[in-house]
C-alpha cells in the first residue's frame, strides 16, 4: 500500500526525520490560508498523487504571492496528472500539500528497500539527490552506497555514519544525518514499511537538514497489526480493479492485456499468464482465486475481472487439491448465467471431482469451450479473443 507525501513525512517526523513546515488543502481558498499560516515570502504548492517525476508533469509549483497560490491551486486541483509512472490515464489530483520554501545547498538520495534475494533490508544512498535512482544509476553510478543490514541487531550507528562519511557530508553535519538515516530505518522496522525514500534529503543555506520530499509504502499483508496505517489508504489512487478485487479478499494485479484469467494458486497462475504469453496472447489480469473456493467466490472472481473492459475472453484454470471441480463448475455456470456473460469462456479442470466438474458444465447448455491441459486453454482462449477482437473492429 502507497501513501501521500504529506503522510509520509508526517509519520517520518515521529521518528525524527526533520521536515519543512506545510499544510493540507482541498482548494484554492484553502491553499492560499495554509501558506499564510505558514508564513513567508515563498511556497511550493504540491499536488499529491501516488506517484513520483511530479515535478516534470507539472505538479509542483513554486509561488510567490496569494494569487500565485491561488492560480497553482485551481489548475491542479481536479486535473489528472500524467507521469511516467501513472501511465497515460494519469491519476487524479484531489488534495495539495503546501509547503515552505526552502534554499537549497546539496541534495541528496536515501532510500530503504526490501531485498528478497538477500532477504535483508538494504539501504541505498547517493549524493546525487534530486533524481530518479534509475537516473542515478545510468549518470553517476559511483555515487550510489549500499548497506545492507542483518535483521538480527538492526541497523548499527556505525553503518549510518559509514554511509555519512561515504556521501562526502561536511563534519558539521554528519550527526544530523546519522539521526535522520537511523530515523528512516525504525520507520521502516516498526510500521512494517517496503520501502522508504526520501529524494531529495537536502542541505540548505542555513546548514540544516530536511526531507524535502517523502515516499512510503507499506506490506498489505501486516496492514492488520497497523491500523494507523490502513487509515492512510486513498482508494482513489489505486487500480479501481485491483481495488474491488482487494475489498473481496482476491489476490488481484491488473495487466494491459484481453485475456481475463480465474486461477486457483499463485503458481498456476503465474503459470497460466506465461503459457497465454506463449501462444500469442496478453493476459489481462493475475488472480487467485485461493484454496476451498466456494461457487460465491468463484462468481467473486469473474465479477472482478469483468471490470476490466479490455477483457475479451475469459480462461478458468484449476486444479484441485483443497478446491474440487464441481464447486468451481458450479460457480462458472452460475456466474455466465448471472452475469449475462457474452464472451468467450475457456475452462479447464484437474484434480478432485473432475468428472463431476465437467458434467456439470456439459449439461448447463452453455456455451463454454472445454479443454484438456493448460496448452490447449490458452490456446484456445487466445484464438478466442482473436475472433472476438476481429467481431467488435
Amino acid at each position: 500500500m502507497d501513501i501521500h507525501e504529506y503522510q509520509a513525512k508526517e509519520l517520518l517526523s515521529k521518528f525524527g526525520v526533520p521536515i519543512a513546515r506545510g499544510g493540507l488543502a482541498y482548494s484554492p481558498e484553502q491553499a492560499t490560508y495554509r501558506a499564510n499560516e505558514i508564513g513567508g515570502s515563498v511556497w511550493v504548492v504540491k499536488a499529491q498523487i501516488h506517484s513520483g517525476a511530479r515535478g516534470k508533469a507539472g505538479g509542483i509549483k513554486i509561488c510567490r504571492s496569494d494569487d500565485e497560490i491561488w492560480e497553482a491551486a485551481e489548475s491542479l486541483l481536479g486535473k489528472r496528472l500524467v507521469t511516467n509512472q501513472t501511465g497515460p490515464q494519469g491519476k487524479l489530483v484531489s488534495r495539495l500539500y503546501i509547503e515552505e520554501g526552502t534554499q537549497i545547498d546539496k541534495e541528496y538520495y536515501l532510500s530503504f528497500v526490501m531485498d528478497r534475494g538477500q532477504e535483508r533490508i538494504v539501504v541505498v544512498a547517493s549524493s546525487a539527490g534530486g533524481m530518479d535512482i534509475e537516473e542515478i544509476s545510468a549518470n553517476n553510478p559511483d555515487s550510489i552506497l549500499r548497506v545492507v543490514v542483518d535483521p538480527a541487531v538492526g541497523m548499527q550507528a556505525f553503518q549510518a555514519r559509514e554511509l555519512t562519511f561515504g556521501l562526502g557530508v561536511e563534519p558539521d553535519l554528519v550527526n544530523k544525518f546519522e539521526r535522520t538515516i537511523l530515523g528512516c530505518y525504525r520507520a521502516f522496522r516498526d510500521l512494517d514499511a517496503t520501502m522508504v525514500e526520501i529524494n531529495p534529503l537536502v542541505v540548505t543555506k542555513e546548514r540544516s537538514l530536511i526531507a524535502l520530499d517523502a515516499k512510503m509504502s507499506f506490506d498489505n499483508n501486516a496492514l492488520f497489526r497497523r491500523p494507523q496505517i490502513s487509515e492512510l489508504r486513498d482508494k482513489s489512487q489505486e487500480d479501481p480493479r485491483e481495488t474491488y478485487a482487494s475489498d473481496r479478499g482476491l489476490s488481484y494485479v491488473g495487466l494491459d492485456g484481453d485475456i481475463g484469467c480465474v486461477v486457483n494458486g499463485a503458481g498456476l497462475a503465474m503459470a497460466t499468464l506465461d503459457m497465454i504469453k506463449l501462444a500469442g496472447g496478453e493476459p489481462a489480469n493475475f488472480l487467485d482465486i485461493g484454496g476451498g473456493a466456494s461457487p460465491e467466490r468463484v462468481q467473486k472472481s469473474f465479477r472482478a475481472v469483468l471490470k476490466d473492459s479490455n477483457v475479451k475472453a475469459l480462461l478458468v484454470n484449476v486444479f484441485a487439491g483443497i478446491n474440487r471441480c464441481d464447486w468451481v463448475a458450479k460457480g462458472v455456470v452460475d456466474a455466465v448465467k448471472e452475469l449475462d456473460i457474452k464472451m468467450p469462456v475457456v475452462v479447464r479442470l484437474a484434480g478432485t471431482n473432475v468428472e463431476e466438474g465437467r458434467k456439470i458444465l456439459a449439461e448447463s447448455g452453455l456455451s463454454v469451450i472445454s479443454a484438456d491441459s493448460l496448452r490447449d486453454a490458452a490456446e484456445k482462449a487466445v484464438a478466442a479473443a482473436r475472433q472476438a477482437s476481429n467481431v467488435t473492429a
